[in-house]
């Protein structure tokens, strides 16, 4: 391949590859220098034969191309897009604060019930079809490891594809280069604050996907329930794209009522303004707004609205998100990854409704990681559950014991609890008929950050081994 092939206008350079990454880079090269500058030097010594960075870059090396543009992280993404070249010919993703991962999931299960070759990319990883998830390092993985991902999901013959959008993969240009057809959007909430710094950066970054990776015309799949609603659809409407709005505020998929029933609710829908009823085997008003989207991108994906209703009460909840892991003296045990102030209200407030005795909560706050969401979740905690919990999440390098005790300054109902196993111990030994208790914060994470170090660490794993006990 030539770097006129991935690059126009540029040289008839024979180029081996392209990574962002300086310690890949062998000869024949290309290496997008897309923060900092210092690894270009290092790259060419390695063999590169092009390099992309910024205008104002002053250097020029011997036989080696140098691409100075205004927007390198651009350049360089379309780049590698061009250099892996097939995608999946149906491409949807999905964004927001809380939801993306359970979305994607239901997304990707009902068009496989449907024959569909479907996966999803995200959070749990590269899932294809009804397949084992593959891990991923990051929800948006990088450039080079999502074109590669996109490339063999083609030549393998899959259709369609979700990808979760987070707001670090939108601002870092890990989806440039890619145009989606349909994207929805599911709620806003705090998070990420310690990255984006301001809640309005937060959401100028969220709106990277509509404004620019969107397809001009596509379809927007959109919450009407919150309160940024407009403001998202106005701008989905400057780009021409069509609004499937869901909620009970939605136009095209309303929710009516939501019936609460032991082993999930029934759903009362105007759709596509036809009245209709639907049993899901899930909890929660979310996971309805999280199917109703689904609903949404599905119908656009395969270009039929009504033949994914009949498989509705076949998904299963994603992993780790209101995942049923267990039942105790006629207790419930849940594990969700609720890990911000938003997601931890929704699930307690979900669950309260299952619940006939005490609603018990365990939970903790990652390290590192936005501090003023600690107390905001002592006191949802404190306000909405019977009984609280207080232990470790992933403390990563800060102090574990200083991150409880800054969540149980707002939870005087919390019972302060190191060690996250012992936690759990504690609060599945104190469950009796009717209580309800959820695992937030970890979800389907199988591993622990601790003084930079992963130790191996599931919730999933410690309720069964209590339960064997």
């Amino acid at each position: 391949m030539k770097l006129s092939d991935i690059i126009d206008g540029e040289k008839e350079v024979e180029i081996k590859g392209i990574t962002a990454d300086s310690r890949e880079v062998t000869q024949g090269f290309v290496f997008g220098s897309l923060n900092d500058d210092s690894y270009i030097e290092d790259a060419v010594k390695k063999g590169a034969v092009a390099i992309i960075t910024r205008q104002d870059y002053e250097k020029d090396f011997a036989n080696v191309t140098m691409i100075k543009v205004e927007n390198p992280i651009n350049t360089y993404a379309k780049a590698v897009a061009k250099y892996y070249g097939a995608q999946p010919s149906h491409m949807a993703a999905i964004t927001g604060t809380n939801g993306k991962t359970s979305i994607a999931d239901f997304t990707r299960q009902i068009l496989t019930m449907m024959g569909k070759k479907a996966a999803s990319i995200g959070t749990l990883g590269v899932i294809k079809g009804n397949g084992e998830a593959v891990s991923l390092p990051n929800t948006t993985p990088n450039n080079v490891t999502l074109h590669k991902i996109l490339r063999e999901l083609a030549d393998e013959g899959f259709d369609e594809v979700i990808l979760e959008a987070s707001s670090h993969g939108l601002h870092q240009g890990r989806l440039d280069g890619i145009e989606f057809e349909v994207a929805g959007f599911t709620n806003l909430t705090r998070d990420h604050l310690d990255y984006h710094k301001t809640f309005e950066n937060y959401f100028a970054a969220k709106m990277i996907l509509f404004e620019q990776r969107l397809k001009v015309g596509g379809v927007a799949v959109l919450n009407a329930d919150i309160d940024c609603f407009a403001d998202i659809e106005r701008i989905c409407r400057l780009r021409d794209q069509k609004i499937i709005s869901y909620g009970y505020n939605g136009e095209e998929i309303k929710l009516l009522k939501a019936e609460p029933r032991a082993n999930g609710q029934v759903l009362y829908l105007n759709y596509f303004g036809k009245d209709i009823t639907v049993d899901i085997p899930l909890a929660g008003d979310f996971q309805a707004a999280n199917v109703m989207c689904a609903l949404g991108i599905v119908g656009v994906l395969c270009g039929n609205k009504d033949e994914p209703l009949q498989y509705l009460p076949k998904i299963k909840g994603a992993k780790g998100r209101l995942d049923l892991v267990g039942e105790k003296n006629g207790a419930a045990i849940y594990v969700d990854y609720a890990h911000t102030p938003d997601a931890l209200e929704q699930v307690l407030k979900a669950l309260r409704k299952h619940t006939s005795g005490k609603l018990k909560v365990l939970f903790g706050c990652g390290g590192n990681r936005d501090k003023g969401k600690r107390p905001i979740m002592g006191q949802i905690a404190d306000e909405l559950a019977d009984e609280v919990f207080v232990t470790d999440d992933n403390p990563r390098f800060e102090d574990a014991d200083t991150i409880r005790e800054e969540i149980m300054e707002a939870c005087p109902k919390g019972v302060n609890i190191k060690d996250r196993a012992k936690a759990i111990k504690i609060a599945i030994d104190s469950l009796h008929s009717g209580d309800v208790l959820v695992l937030a914060g970890k979800g389907h994470e199988s591993g622990q950050y601790v003084k930079g170090e992963v130790l191996p660490f599931s919730d999933h794993e410690e309720v069964a081994k209590n339960l064997e006990k």
